[in-house]
């Protein structure tokens, strides 16, 4: 017994030492950059150019979706005494189904979502749709692209607040951002894929691609959630062209990072600022925050499609099912209130419009698809969070991110951890929510990123 005790006390520690200090990173993936992911019909008569698009509410559409929302079913009441605990409360819903029917005025709101321009192009197969915006400044000012990448549940116009924020030249820098926002494959009004296998890292091979056709060999990054997963697949895989990568959501799922999580959980005021220890520790806080509200995350990377047939069917569904999970994710505190806080933090304007992404374009099941191509034992086996990358990187953390993790962790991935500024304000849409602390932080970072760069260049 003694003896197998022995072994057991063996494995405990020279498992995480094999981990942290001794096992060698994976190599870089070798992918297929023109791997074709549209109808085979189509590969003969690709389109390549870049043509203007807009987005149509059209009215046929329209009376479709009131119709929808005015017939639906009645509601089952909620439990006594609960708010948002069990999902969105239905004594919440009414209001919002009467506004979406009766009030959102679609036309205003189609103009406001076509004020910037937007384009679409062929890449691989897929119809890519993205805004494009370029500042207007004098000639001796050097403009520089920025990709902008969102998650889910969101869509291109999270970062329609900070555009103009970012694109016009701010004081004390002597730069201009022109910026691209794609709709991710399969989101909004971008093709989804026709066969499995475009996950995380194949859309980041898309996005590189995408960036290229519009004549950027060499750009900055910018991503949240999703976004900021695939932006770190770019740094990791084309570490030569992109210049710098900014992220709100810097977070790392593999081994190595739970096990330094674990060990930093025995005294963390030794490994990280102290005044940060309660956004991760204890553990089983964080733990229990993220099992009671991934439920939507095993269905979606496990049976995307069958939940996508209700949500594709019933536009209160979609408004429940999108609006709990940005509840949520903007506080957690928000799911002791009845009405989810929803509005303390974004306009009913907002939240709608960014319904009317995926309802129109009817890609609610697409865009959930991305958690089943990624989170599945082909792509996990490419280890790609566990290859580090010299891309310069710079973090921001908002107080009430659904995930934290100190600088030490981070420092295993990204070996050129420029920045890491944490905030005691902010959710997980961060951009959406505060854009003028969003914008100053990303000019922050693409200042310093340059910065760094001029003086690697004068040290050779």
């Amino acid at each position: 017994m003694l003896k197998v005790l022995l072994i057991i006390l063996l494995i405990v520690i020279a498992y995480p030492i094999y981990l942290l200090f001794i096992e060698s990173p994976p190599p870089l993936p070798k992918l297929d950059y023109n791997a074709w992911w549209g109808p085979e019909k189509l590969r003969q008569r690709q389109d390549t150019s870049i043509r203007p698009f807009a987005i149509n509410f059209t009215e046929t559409m329209i009376n479709d979706l009131r119709g929808r929302l005015r017939n639906h079913r009645d509601f089952t009441p909620p439990l006594e005494g609960i708010a948002f605990e069990y999902g969105f409360n239905t004594k919440a819903l009414d209001s919002w189904i009467q506004y979406w029917a009766e009030e959102y005025p679609f036309e205003d709101r189609e103009k406001h979502i076509n004020q910037f321009p937007q384009f679409k192009t062929n890449i691989q197969g897929l119809d890519i749709h993205f805004v494009r915006v370029k500042p207007q400044v004098p000639a001796n000012v050097e403009v520089v692209p920025l990709l902008l990448l969102h998650g889910w549940p969101s869509s291109v116009l999270e970062f329609y607040s900070v555009v103009p924020l970012l694109t016009t030249l701010s004081k004390g820098n002597n730069f201009a951002l022109e910026v691209i926002i794609p709709s991710l494959p399969g989101y909004g009004y971008s093709d989804a894929a026709v066969r499995p296998g475009l996950g995380a890292i194949e859309i980041a091979v898309v996005l590189r691609n995408l960036m290229r056709r519009l004549g950027h060999d060499q750009f900055y990054i910018q991503g949240g959630d999703w976004g900021g997963i695939i932006c770190s697949n770019m740094a990791t895989l084309f570490p030569k062209e992109v210049l710098g990568y900014h992220t709100n959501f810097g977070i790392l799922r593999d081994p190595k990072s739970f096990i330094l999580e674990l060990l930093i959980s025995i005294y963390p005021p030794l490994f990280m600022d102290p005044e940060l220890v309660d956004r991760l520790y204890p553990l089983s806080k964080s733990f229990s925050f993220l099992v009671e509200e991934s439920g939507y995350f095993h269905i979606q990377a496990t049976k995307p499609d069958t939940i996508g047939v209700s949500l594709t069917d019933s536009p209160a569904g979609l408004l429940a099912y999108i609006l709990e999970k940005t509840s949520v994710a903007t506080r957690p505190e928000n799911r002791n209130l009845e009405d989810g806080g929803l509005t303390k933090y974004f306009t009913r304007e907002h939240l709608v419009d960014n319904l009317m992404m995926y309802w129109t374009s009817n890609s609610i099941t697409s865009s959930m698809r991305l958690y089943a191509e990624t989170i599945n034992k082909k792509q996990l086996s490419v280890k790609i969070h566990q290859i580090p990358t010299s891309v310069p990187t710079w973090v921001v953390q908002a107080k009430h991110e659904i995930s934290y993790q100190p600088p030490i962790i981070l420092k295993f991935k990204y070996h050129n951890l420029v920045n890491v500024r944490a905030i005691d304000i902010g959710g997980h849409f961060l951009a959406s929510e505060l854009p003028q602390v969003f914008a100053d932080d990303v000019l922050d970072a693409i200042q310093a990123f340059r910065s760094l760069k001029k003086s690697s260049k004068s040290e050779l």
